[in-house]
């Protein structure tokens, strides 16, 4: 593009792209390539320019697309790009550019107008694009030739044998990036893609043979984080004044902040930054994770996919003799290294699901590494954080808790990891906490703004399965984790019965029930010692005494006349309040539950649970008849009754030290069968819950969590089996920002 532009408002007028997408065919031996290949970037730092250069190539590029199947000048401008790269190995090897510059700006005009061609006809239509029959002249009938799977393989070929250098790095930017873009026909499709052309070239057609190597090198871009060239270290030197076609159209490529063309969808901040600062290795991962949640059926399984599944440790000897064709060797170390640092971005949130998902080698690892806080703290944050993520991201640490604390290994050792001054975490100085201390604290915090923001039923029952599945390893709680513990529970209470209230009661007859919901504070606090506590403590027992007798018919006939007169819409929806009355009374459940499994395996291993299960002892008293909550209840009766005797015949006015020292030596009297016998339902019900949210197979949590995980993006979706793929879509190009 020798002609001089001086803006990107120019390009549309400008003469070179105006006969490339005009009706006079080029062909390829024409001096016009060299001229329209000839030329350098200006570096920018301004978003704004990638949307102009949309702007202002977009009719350039309908119009190609128009007069193409006449011309077959893009077919043209793809046999250039071809036979520019089969010296690009050497050329690199040599430090020659002309080559790389060329092949570079090629690739670059091809991956302009590819967007366009995904975005405006079928696939169908785009091999057509593809089909290039040469025509010297006074020759007729020669043989087409189909250019398609040429391509992808050019670039796949281009990704695993160049070598990364500072004049290489924009041409495998572009490789990337380009076979993201011939992937995102899934963006523009309801459906899920089981049969596509391009699936079948990267599947089935000469790059499988490289599927092992393509996921190795992707990984490893990942792993490098191979800062982008400074400008003067790159090829394309900046011309004389006034010069380059281009002004702005490359500039994002050269300088790490070309993000593609967006159609409106942005990332988060911290994401945007990490593409900023390593664009190769953001889109390495971003192609890997496209690569690994492509259509996969027994008859014809994904091999990027199965190589992920299996790939092993360069420590692990055994790799060398693995039956897997794609199976390969990478340093575990070097990866989790990566994986922890990056998880601020939600991409490498999902590669390190994937892992943990898929492949057992990874899984191993990782929860054998004596430094597991590496990884959790940042997952921890992410959650801490939920305000400022979008809630794909926040799901996804979620998810990888749930998965790590499937095991008892990782429940122990959290505990046993010390922190001092968590700076992100504004509730209360932190000084020094356990990890484990400081992930309970987090996870009922996430429950908590769930229940009052966000509203979404899966997000807090995950969150306290995470919890529910590390309760019988609960070490040394401190003193702040099972106040929250407590205290949330009490607001949960609170919550119940103003909404039971609100249901069973006519508004002129509980005006002072009214008044003290307005007066308690938010961690129901005064829930026991308000003025008139004797009344609100009649006033709950008889209410509960009620429901424990016909518990599901008054609900029954309460959900009924909330809906409307007989005859009304059968229809309706449930009011607001009586859904919330089944949320609250289940996460109530939960909560006890939680409490339950702590105090019936590792009660004397936590005094300061004891000590705020004590301070809360006439609430829970409160319990004691629901029907609902009458089975989990009997060991917390019993812990209470034992200690609370305890503490009588301690005396009266005891400091907080020594009533923990009463704890202490009544955790090691109190007889343990009596625990057992009453906690074996329990126990069962819990280990039938941690396997209700595991992640194998089309289990709930896959179908539900990635479900809620997608419905923002794609509406028309439903939950199945396939489900990663189309989430792995929203999660890739959300950020690839087409």
């Amino acid at each position: 593009m020798g002609a001089n532009s001086s803006s990107i408002a120019e390009l549309a007028t400008n003469s070179y792209l105006q006969r490339l997408a005009g009706t006079e065919t080029i062909s390829e031996n024409d001096p016009f390539w060299n001229q329209l290949l000839s030329f350098s970037f200006t570096t920018h730092t301004n978003g704004t320019d990638t949307q102009l250069l949309e702007e202002a190539t977009l009719s350039i590029s309908k119009l190609l697309i128009e007069n193409n199947p006449r011309t077959e000048n893009f077919q043209a401008l793809v046999k250039i790009f071809l036979s520019r790269t089969k010296e690009l190995k050497v050329s690199a090897e040599c430090q020659d550019q002309l080559f790389i510059w060329q092949a570079h700006n090629a690739l670059f005009i091809i991956r302009c107008l590819l967007k366009v061609f995904v975005s405006q006809v079928p696939e169908e239509e785009l091999q057509l694009n593809f089909t290039y029959q040469e025509r010297p002249p006074l020759s007729y009938g020669a043989e087409a030739e189909d250019l398609l799977e040429e391509l992808i393989c050019t670039l796949v070929h281009l990704i695993i044998e160049l070598p990364l250098l500072d004049i290489t790095y924009n041409i495998l930017l572009e490789s990337v990036t380009t076979l993201l873009v011939l992937l995102s026909y899934q963006l523009f499709q309801k459906e899920i893609i089981r049969e596509s052309l391009i699936y079948k070239c990267l599947m089935q057609g000469q790059c499988l043979q490289y599927t092992s190597r393509v996921v190795k090198t992707l990984l490893y871009n990942f792993i490098r984080q191979e800062k982008c060239p400074s400008p003067r270290t790159q090829i394309f030197e900046q011309a004389s004044e006034g010069s380059g076609l281009l002004y702005g159209l490359a500039s994002g490529v050269a300088s790490g902040l070309w993000t593609v063309l967006t159609l409106g969808g942005v990332g988060n901040k911290a994401t945007q930054q990490g593409d900023l600062s390593s664009p190769l290795a953001n889109r390495s991962l971003l192609l890997l994770l496209v690569l690994s949640n492509l259509s996969n059926r027994p008859e014809n399984p994904n091999p990027y996919r199965q190589s992920i599944m299996s790939f092993r440790n360069t420590q692990d000897n055994t790799a060398i003799h693995s039956p897997n064709t794609y199976c390969f060797q990478i340093n575990f170390n070097s990866l989790y290294t990566a994986l922890y640092e990056q998880q601020k971005s939600d991409q490498a949130t999902l590669l390190l699901y994937t892992l943990l998902h898929q492949n057992p080698n990874v899984r191993t690892y990782v929860l054998a590494r004596t430094d597991v806080e590496n990884l959790v703290l940042p997952i921890l944050e992410t959650l801490y954080c939920v305000e400022e993520r979008n809630s794909h991201h926040v799901y996804m640490a979620l998810i990888i808790l749930l998965i790590l604390t499937e095991e008892d290994s990782f429940n122990r050792s959290v505990h046993e990891v010390i922190l001092k001054n968590i700076t992100w975490y504004a509730e209360r100085v932190l000084t020094e906490i356990s990890l484990g201390s400081l992930l309970v604290l987090v996870v009922i915090r996430t429950v908590q703004y769930n229940m009052t923001r966000t509203r979404d039923k899966y997000l807090h029952t995950n969150c306290l399965a995470a919890l529910a599945n590390m309760s019988a390893q609960f070490r040394s709680l401190h003193q702040y984790a099972a106040q929250r513990i407590i205290s949330y529970t009490c607001r949960l209470l609170r919550r119940y019965l103003y909404v039971l209230d609100k249901m069973y009661f006519p508004r002129p007859h509980c005006t002072t029930l009214q008044q003290w919901f307005s007066t308690c504070n938010d961690t129901g606090e005064d829930l026991i010692y308000f003025p008139c506590s004797h009344i609100l403590k009649s006033y709950a027992s008889s209410l509960f005494a009620l429901l424990s007798k016909k518990h599901n018919k008054v609900l029954e006939q309460a959900t009924q006349s909330l809906r409307g007169p007989i005859g009304a819409e059968e229809n309706s929806p449930v009011p607001d309040y009586a859904q919330d009355l089944n949320v609250i009374e289940e996460v109530i459940r939960m909560m006890l539950e939680i409490i339950n499994s702590c105090l019936s395996t590792s009660l004397h291993h936590n005094p300061n649970l004891v000590y705020a299960l004590l301070y809360k002892r006439d609430l829970f008293e409160q319990f004691r008849t629901h029907p609902s909550f009458q089975d989990v209840m009997q060991n917390l009766d019993m812990v209470i009754s034992f200690f609370s005797h305890r503490l009588e015949q301690a005396g009266a006015d005891l400091s907080v030290e020594r009533v923990l020292e009463v704890i202490k030596q009544g955790a090691v009297a109190l007889p343990k069968d009596k625990l057992k016998n009453k906690t074996a339902q329990h126990r069962n019900k819990l280990f039938s819950h941690r396997a209700c949210v595991t992640h194998d197979g089309p289990s709930k949590l896959k179908a539900l969590s990635l479900y809620m995980v997608c419905i923002p993006l794609y509406p028309a979706i439903h939950a199945s089996d396939e489900m990663p793929l189309k989430h792995c879509y929203c999660m890739c190009f959300y950020h690839l920002l087409w």
